[in-house]
C-alpha cells in the first residue's frame, strides 16, 4: 500500500474543452488560479480523471489548447508537488505524455493508499459496482490496445471530431441524473464501497465521475467523498493531517 504523507488536494471532472472553446478557457483560467493558491502548501495533487473532455496520446502530436493548464501543472511538479493522475472515461487514452512531461504517476484502476495514516480507496469511479453492463462493455472496447492502435491511424481532424461528438452525447445523457443523490440502489459507487467493506476496512472512499460533490457516511467510521466537478460546482477535496474536507474554490475580489 502506497503511503502519502503531507497536504493533498484532489480534483476531478474538469472536462476542459467542453462545452465550447471560450467557456473552457474561462474555467481553465479559474482552475489555474486554484493551482496557484495551493502551490505554497501542496505536497500532492491528485487528478481523479476526466480533467479533459477528451485526450488522446499520440506519438508525436499534443492536442491543441490547455497550454496555461499544462504550464501550471509543470510549475507544481518543478517545485516538488507530486502529481498523481487517475484516468477517467473521457481521458482513458492517456499513455505516457504526463509521466514524461510532469513526472506524474498514472493509474488506470482504483488504488488503496495510506494517506496521513488513513486508509483510502480511490479511483475515478466509472464502471465500479454492479450492473451497468452496457457501459462496462463499451469501456472494454475503448480500452482494447488493438482498437486504440486502429483509432490512432485516423487523421487527427477526424478522430477529434468523432471523439467530441461522443463526449457531448455522454455528458448530455447524464447531466440531469448527476444533480441529485439517488437511492443507494441506484448509486453504483456507494454499492461498490459497501461491497468492499464486507472484506476490508477503509476510512475513506474517494471518487469522481459522479459530478455531484458528496461527503456521505457509509458507517460510523467510513465516509464516501466525491470531488464533484469544475463544470458547475468548482469543488475539490483537501486533506491536511487527518482532516478530509470537501471545499469550494471561491475567487476573492
Amino acid at each position: 500500500m502506497q503511503e502519502l504523507n503531507g497536504t493533498v488536494y484532489i480534483v476531478s471532472d474538469c472536462h476542459f474543452g467542453a462545452p465550447d472553446v471560450q467557456a473552457s478557457k474561462d474555467r481553465e483560467a479559474l482552475f489555474c488560479r486554484f493551482l496557484d493558491s495551493i502551490k505554497p502548501n501542496a505536497d500532492f495533487l491528485i487528478l481523479l480523471g476526466d480533467i479533459f473532455d477528451y485526450w488522446f496520446d499520440y506519438k508525436e502530436v499534443v492536442p491543441k489548447g490547455y497550454i496555461r493548464l499544462l504550464g501550471k501543472l509543470a510549475e507544481l511538479s518543478d517545485v516538488g508537488v507530486q502529481i498523481l493522475y487517475f484516468t477517467g472515461n473521457h481521458d482513458m487514452w492517456i499513455k505516457d505524455y504526463f509521466a514524461q512531461e510532469l513526472n506524474a504517476k498514472i493509474y488506470r484502476k482504483e488504488q488503496t493508499f495510506l494517506i496521513n495514516g488513513k486508509v483510502c480507496r480511490m479511483g475515478h469511479g466509472d464502471g465500479v459496482g454492479p450492473k451497468d453492463y452496457g457501459y462496462k462493455l463499451i469501456k472494454a472496447i475503448y480500452a482494447c490496445p488493438v482498437n486504440r492502435f486502429l483509432y490512432a491511424q485516423l487523421h487527427t481532424w477526424l478522430s477529434f471530431k468523432i471523439a467530441r461528438a461522443v463526449c457531448k452525447t455522454s455528458r448530455g445523457f447524464n447531466s440531469e441524473e448527476e444533480e441529485v443523490l439517488k437511492d443507494e440502489s441506484k448509486e453504483y459507487i456507494i454499492q461498490h464501497a459497501r461491497n468492499v467493506l464486507k472484506t476490508e476496512f477503509i476510512d475513506y472512499f474517494i471518487y469522481g465521475h459522479r459530478h455531484l460533490p458528496l461527503d456521505y457516511p457509509l458507517t460510523g467510521k467510513t465516509r464516501y467523498l466525491n470531488s464533484g466537478d469544475w463544470l458547475r460546482y468548482f469543488t475539490y477535496i483537501q486533506i491536511k493531517n487527518t482532516n478530509f474536507t470537501l471545499e469550494t474554490f471561491k475567487v476573492e475580489n
